[in-house]
């Protein structure tokens, strides 16, 4: 696995409806839109977002590491190190213990994963995936 890099974005809290509608801005094949909650997304690689919620908060995110991983490194390096199974549809984000950090894995249709943490958590991270 390739070490951990900063993930760079936008992050959008506003109403689930206006987040089900966001229009996000930015090369399609750099971004990707996470869903953290029905009222809260991140949008990696996003430029900006137009929502129709006037109360919507856009802030740029900078505090999240991760690394895209190969359906093998995900299978060899992560699966053994988690002990919560994972969702069989695709694409989801799942979250829980990786190796006894807390972090998150976006798992896509074409069975590649992006394992993203909480950047004080990359250090340790890391250091435990070795």
């Amino acid at each position: 696995m390739r070490g951990l890099e900063r993930l760079r974005g936008l992050r959008l809290v506003a109403q689930p409806a206006a987040v089900d509608g966001a229009r996000w801005d930015g090369d399609p094949a750099e971004l990707t839109v996470l869903r953290f909650a029905p009222d809260d997304a991140f949008g990696i690689g996003a430029r900006g977002v137009e929502v129709d919620d006037e109360h919507a908060i856009v802030e740029d995110e900078i505090g999240y590491v991760g690394a895209w991983l190969s359906p093998e490194v995900l299978e060899h390096l992560v699966l053994p190190r988690i002990d919560w199974p994972l969702p069989t549809e695709r694409p989801v984000l799942a979250q829980g213990l990786v190796a006894g950090v807390p972090a998150k894995l976006w798992l896509t249709e074409d069975r590649r994963a992006l394992l993203l943490a909480a950047a004080p958590f990359a250090e340790e991270l890391r250091a435990r995936l070795r």
